[in-house]
């Protein structure tokens, strides 16, 4: 089974996660026998590369208008791309994928995965809702990351009947030698208990609540990563008087492991549907470390549930994500209670393995389903 995947960007130009999802789809599918090629842009030079379980296609991006990347060279060769495959695999949201697919994508089997709503420019909704649904009523099936996402998505609601939902899965957590001696080192610059956020410092991580609900508290809290939201944080942490909040940078994989291992509890306060899953909750749950995140109506409450991995707030509200991180301090036996069943929701749902059988499957009914149309024909 070939399958196509088709996003526009990816490893090393950037490190979200969505590309990590399909990274992570394509090396675990491999095995199944499904040979993955990875179609995306590049601000650099156009090249086709190799890992060990896909290929790799990066065409160069020519335009990049409201966060949406455009290769008038990729829309020329879309149809040669998919000339060898069996099935396309587009990852939304990417207006310009649409563009390519309605155009140039006629006929061909396809998945979709609607990984989140687009938030951030909501305003051209009204100018690109022709063209999502139009697209949106040609793929072969819709696969959404949550239940959560399709309850509460204002566009899902209209495709119930050609939804999956297929939880992200992530990679095997591995110790390596001298962990312990690593996570020791961290106890001892952060105190034996710290609750930790970690990965990139954006908008809508809703780090500023966190700052503001450590006024008055004195619980080590570890910001693990870099971005453009960094120097408004610090100058916010130094207003309040902050001596408990470290601002560790950003970290390698490794010691990202490490100090969710070490860490007391996982704080992960995103305050806007721009976080529509929360792999880094996932991570925390492979690591039974137990979880405070908000209620925004996306997958981040269908990985941490409220009450069984952990606790879940309201968004933007510093009081509350103060008492829960107050219940957290005061509770260890229920803490750890919470981090148990966090792993074992991770065994359950989030691993590798589970998402890429789960997607071997979806692609074998679409592809049968198509083999009987064309059979009735």
């Amino acid at each position: 089974m070939r399958v196509t995947h088709v996003f526009k960007t990816f490893a090393p130009d950037t490190y979200g996660g969505i590309e990590h999802a399909i990274h992570t789809l394509a090396s675990h599918t491999a095995p199944l026998g499904v040979q993955n090629k990875v179609v995306v842009l590049t601000p650099g030079q156009p090249r086709r590369e190799r890992s060990p379980h896909y290929e790799l296609v990066r065409y160069k991006r020519h335009l990049n208008l409201a966060s949406t990347g455009f290769s008038f060279s990729l829309f020329r060769h879309f149809k040669e791309e998919l000339a060898d495959t069996d099935l396309l695999h587009l990852h939304f949201p990417w207006p310009f994928a649409d563009i390519c697919y309605l155009a140039r994508g006629a006929g061909i089997p396809t998945v979709l995965t609607y990984h989140s709503d687009v938030v951030n420019q909501a305003r051209l909704n009204t100018f690109y809702a022709p063209l999502r649904d139009r697209m949106l009523a040609r793929v072969s099936r819709i696969v959404a990351t949550s239940p959560s996402l399709v309850d509460s998505s204002p566009v899902l609601r209209h495709w119930r009947d050609k939804i999956d939902v297929i939880p992200l899965g992530i990679e095997p957590s591995v110790p390596a030698p001298g962990d312990d001696v690593r996570a020791l080192g961290f106890h001892e610059r952060f105190g034996t208990r710290f609750f930790l956020f970690l990965g990139v410092l954006r908008y809508y991580k809703g780090l500023h609540t966190l700052v503001d609900a450590l006024k008055g508290r004195d619980y080590p809290v570890v910001l693990a990563g870099d971005g453009p939201e960094l120097p408004a944080l610090r100058r916010q942490a130094q207003q309040l008087g902050l001596n408990n909040l470290h601002f560790a940078g950003a970290v390698s994989d490794d010691d990202k492991r490490i100090l969710l291992k070490a860490a007391y509890g996982f704080v992960f306060p995103s305050h806007l549907r721009s976080e529509a899953f929360g792999l880094a909750l996932a991570e925390s749950a492979q690591q039974g470390t137990p979880m405070i995140s908000c209620e925004i109506g996306t997958g981040t409450s269908f990985v941490n549930l409220h009450n069984e991995s952990g606790l879940v707030v309201p968004p933007e509200n510093p009081e509350a994500l103060g008492a829960a991180l107050d219940r957290f301090w005061n509770e260890p036996e229920q803490v750890q209670r919470w981090g148990e069943q966090a792993y074992r929701r991770y065994e359950t749902l989030f691993t590798a393995t589970r998402m890429a059988g789960s997607y071997r499957e979806c692609y074998e009914r679409v592809l049968a389903d198509q083999a009987n149309r064309r059979a009735s024909a």
